[in-house]
């Protein structure tokens, strides 16, 4: 279905007028025009077919280029299972060692201190980290509120080894306060502690605030090992470890150039690796292991940790993707990221009913100061109220647009949004608990948001990313416009399943 919005010639117009006054308030942008004609010629489809992509948080895209490249290679040549040195193996294997010297050479990781350990994605690393770190009940991790769930999960291997768990607050506009980093960090036994883990994003995945890289080394310095989630970090934004030094970092692939799916990986430095005690181990992962002697040798650095058979023939769509990322220009598109963001929340911003109240609610910054190209908002109707977000996403869907609803994966970071207070929460899922118990059934998710007070299932989310423009803007503001002065209705609304 094509974007009915872009097709109509007043509305056309009307966005020829507003790029000229964008270009002349970000004369920058036009350095990098190239991505237009890089659009046009390698992702056609989305004008093609009228796309308004505005969810690069969730995933990238991937161009035509990788795409012919990678079926190439798979086409013209024969490749085995690389744990093994018949002519197929072997040079299956160099290609996937290519793609990791790749990864390492991209983010400027010295594989004298680094080493990548390729997994299913970045979930996949986060769980190596949680099962494999050695607490105890004198350690301790450390996390924000903002953090996926994936971060959030490494706490029940924690909690599971008597470890404490520190949450860092936010602030309203979902930053974090020096000071209460610094009480988080500070040490809490007397005298010899455990083994401490620190984790944070770069980039939240929620609000787009950017977390400073300086904070890896002030951890480091209070004898944390730190976890940096840099996976909406990487798709818009440089991380140069040659500077930063975070002794682990899990990496989407497909978030960074949409192909392929199925592959992340953990980037960890070969000193901290070390410290970490797997629980078990499988195919591929050790020097030896024996039936009769009841015993095994893990291999050293990467290969301990990449359980079974690798996603091999997937890896080599790896370098083809950095090679994309490299040729478009990571400054130019970071530098477009911003522009576009900038100009989008100062419109959306000025977005207001007839009798002067603001049509969206932001969570998070609204300004581009350590922000990413990601914003939370909800829109708010002539009421007051909260638009369901179900109505939102089903007139996007009608011009092809692509948003995100919920929270994101990042409780901690919706929580603070919509100022939750934790005795709500706990009342709630102790009452969600009861009725399960009675009724053999989980509690319907729209009773359980009306138990914690919340009026949706959470925000709304946009995302501009690699191949965005100001078409793209432009006409999602243009949605936007069409809540003003009105209490939206919808119909056969899907019934809400979960976050």
């Amino acid at each position: 279905m094509g974007s009915c919005m872009s097709g109509i010639p007043g509305r056309a117009k009307a966005r020829k007028h507003d790029e000229k006054i964008f270009l002349a308030a970000y004369p920058k942008y036009r350095t990098t025009s190239h991505i237009d004609e890089v659009r046009r010629s390698e992702y056609p489809t989305l004008d093609l077919q009228g796309h308004i992509y505005l969810d690069y948080t969730g995933a990238g895209l991937y161009s035509n280029r990788q795409l012919r490249h990678h079926q190439n290679l798979l086409s013209t040549n024969v490749f085995g299972n690389p744990h093994s040195l018949n002519p197929t193996s072997s040079a299956m294997t160099e290609l996937d060692e290519y793609a990791r010297a790749c990864v390492l050479q991209y983010f400027k990781a010295s594989p004298d201190e680094y080493c990548v350990i390729f997994t299913g994605n970045a979930s996949g690393g986060l769980k190596l980290l949680g099962e494999a770190f050695p607490f105890t009940p004198r350690s301790e991790y450390i996390l924000l509120m903002d953090n996926h769930n994936s971060v959030q999960g490494i706490r029940e291997f924690a909690r599971s080894k008597g470890a404490g768990i520190t949450y860092v607050p936010l602030t309203s506009d979902l930053r974090v306060s020096d000071e209460a980093l610094k009480k988080a960090l500070k040490p809490k036994f007397d005298g010899p502690s455990g083994p401490r883990l620190f984790a944070y994003p770069a980039q939240s995945n929620f609000s787009g605030v950017q977390h400073p890289l300086d904070w890896i080394a002030t951890a480091q310095a209070q004898g944390c090992l730190v976890c940096l989630d840099a996976a909406a970090f990487v798709p818009t934004n440089r991380l140069d470890l040659s500077i930063w030094h975070p002794d682990f970092v899990p990496i989407s692939f497909y978030k960074m150039f949409g192909y392929p799916t199925g592959v992340g990986c953990l980037i960890a430095r070969k000193k901290s690796l070390r410290q970490l005690q797997r629980p078990a181990f499988a195919g591929g992962t050790v020097w030896g292991s024996s039936v009769l002697g009841d015993g095994h040798v893990l291999l050293d650095d990467h290969e301990g940790f990449e359980d079974g058979t690798i996603n091999f023939l997937n890896l080599p769509a790896i370098h083809i993707g950095l090679r994309q990322l490299k040729d478009v220009g990571r400054d130019a598109v970071h530098l477009r990221v911003m522009c576009l963001t900038d100009w989008l929340i100062k419109e959306m911003l000025a977005l207001r009913h007839q009798y002067g109240a603001p049509l969206i609610r932001f969570y998070g910054p609204t300004d581009t100061y350590m922000r990413g190209g990601t914003i939370a908002f909800n829109y708010i109707d002539t009421n007051g109220d909260v638009v369901d977000e179900r109505i939102v996403e089903q007139r996007g869907n009608m011009i092809n647009l692509s948003l995100r609803s919920g929270c994101f994966c990042n409780p901690g970071a919706s929580e603070a949004a919509f100022s939750l207070e934790k005795e709500t929460l706990l009342e709630a899922f102790e009452s969600a608990g009861h009725h399960e118990m009675a009724h053999g059934k989980r509690k319907k998710w729209d009773d359980f948001l009306a138990d914690i007070g919340v009026p949706t299932a959470g925000a709304l989310r946009i995302s501009v990313g690699l191949m965005s423009n100001f078409k793209d803007v432009h006409s999602f503001l243009q949605f936007s416009r069409t809540f003003l002065d009105t209490v939206p209705t919808g119909t056969n609304l899907a019934m809400r399943l979960h976050c």
